[in-house]
């Protein structure tokens, strides 16, 4: 129903999640514990890729690009959603709510098309490892992460600007832990059809799109690899494997929350799905894309080592 034009609304009340009063310090400690687990991870990998020339390649230039994004990523709702868990007031100014809508799809787009970018650089190195090199060079590199962060930033302008011309009257409690799309639209008394139709063809676009892309490539490196030998094959394979993993849980979450109708939208399901990719991932990019590979364990055990010798 249109509502007209304007907003009588200075803030929204984050409803967040339903947590009795001894509930609180048990997840306020997990969303801790998790929220430093993926900073220190993150950290730790931007700090080995600069340090170690060994590192220097266009895999780990894409991991150290990653890292960044998700220290933004899970920065941008997490601290807030901590001091909420265990705060009286759950409120968030109306503009401070659009920017936080702003840059967690800069982040999170950024994230989604930098997982395609990087399955673009496995393509390349198993279907065509002789042109490597050539084809995933610093410069190259450089451009494909300038170009995920010009795209996600254009794409979150856009539907923020289809946001901030919507009407909010009366109610304020948004049924989310941060500001996201479907909670805003839900309050939001204006007509939200274009912003529906935005999210299912442009939105689709540009999250589905690199989606399918992977699904590509890696149908072209599952037909190359099965030409390997037996150990080509599993060393392949072992290298794919948390690429895909982390594809499959991030696409899953995000395709769960944001492709319905708003009608049909449950708050506590958005919650939940919206953990995975705002926390879980984010967290667990580092460790399972990274911190599991032989290189990175000698470059992190070299830096260890440097450490002690100085002191």
């Amino acid at each position: 129903m249109d509502c007209g034009n304007g907003t009588d609304i200075d803030e929204f009340v984050l409803l967040g999640f339903s947590l009795s009063p001894e509930q609180q310090p048990f997840f306020f400690l997990i969303f801790l514990l998790m929220y430093g687990a993926g900073l220190l991870g993150n950290i730790m990998m931007l700090i080995l890729i600069t340090l170690d020339a060994r590192l220097q390649t266009p895999m780990y230039f894409l991991l150290r690009s990653l890292s960044v994004v998700d220290v933004g990523f899970i920065s941008v709702t997490v601290p807030q959603m901590l001091a909420h868990i265990l705060s009286s007031s759950k409120t968030i100014p109306f503009y401070s709510c659009m920017a936080q809508f702003f840059f967690f799809y800069v982040f999170g787009v950024t994230d989604l098309l930098l997982v395609s970018v990087m399955a673009l650089d496995r393509y390349v190195a198993i279907c065509n490892p002789l042109h490597y090199a050539t084809v995933m060079n610093q410069k190259v590199c450089g451009h494909l992460v300038a170009g995920c962060w010009s795209v996600s930033t254009l794409h979150s302008m856009f539907h923020a600007g289809l946001l901030l011309r919507l009407s909010y009257h009366g109610d304020n409690h948004l049924a989310h832990f941060f500001c996201d799309h479907e909670p805003l639209l839900q309050l939001s008394c204006s007509d939200t059809s274009i912003n529906e139709t935005a999210i299912f063809f442009e939105g689709g676009l540009i999250i589905l799109g690199p989606f399918v892309f992977i699904i590509l490539t890696y149908t072209c490196i599952v037909a190359a690899v099965m030409k390997f030998s037996s150990s080509g094959r599993r060393k392949a394979f072992s290298t794919c494997a948390s690429h895909l993993t982390m594809v499959v849980l991030l696409y899953g979450a995000i395709i769960g929350v944001y492709f319905q109708p708003t009608s049909s939208y449950s708050a506590n399901r958005g919650a939940v799905f919206a953990l995975m990719y705002t926390v879980i991932t984010p967290m667990s990019n580092p460790y399972i894309y990274s911190l599991r590979n032989k290189d990175v364990k000698g470059a992190l055990r070299h830096l260890l080592r440097k450490r002690v010798s100085f002191q």
